[in-house]
């Protein structure tokens, strides 16, 4: 029996989640399906410019996880490149590492860490806490917690 999949860390969630090719139909184009682990895993490596370690160590897996993930996000980013795919970002097994909040209260604007108590301001105590307005795309990536395979 295979070991349960550990949960990636992921510190980006990106505004537009599909892409298209120019002047395609969508209706009449294969889709490639980008998940949120691999976004991070090529963010890490190919813009930041971390190495293979430091990468493994911020989504917190082990090197060989980080690198078969890599390599995943890679291949598919290829494919859907020369065979003119369209490209959606989505799922995958990974849990969120901070969202922001607004306090309803005293009106802070925070991040907040899965592991803190996130109903209660961090100012004032307060219990009315939303997702700020500048985290409505945090507030559709985060609910809840980690979004997993299906």
């Amino acid at each position: 029996m295979p070991r349960p999949t550990k949960f990636r860390r992921v510190e980006f969630f990106p505004e537009d989640t599909y892409f298209v090719p120019w002047g395609n139909p969508k209706c009449e184009i294969k889709e490639t399906v980008l998940k949120v682990e691999e976004l991070e895993a090529m963010r890490l490596k190919d813009i930041e410019k971390l190495n293979q370690e430091q990468c493994a160590e911020r989504m917190q897996v082990s090197r060989q996880t980080f690198q078969n993930i890599i390599d995943s996000a890679r291949k598919k980013m290829a494919i859907a490149l020369t065979e003119g795919n369209a490209i959606r970002i989505s799922g995958g097994n990974y849990r969120a590492t901070f969202c922001k909040f607004k306090c309803l209260h005293c009106g802070d604007v925070y991040d907040i860490n899965y592991e803190q108590d996130k109903d209660n301001c961090p100012t004032c105590g307060s219990e009315e806490v939303v997702c700020s307005k500048k985290a409505e795309l945090c507030k559709r990536w985060c609910r809840g917690n980690s979004v997993e395979d299906k």
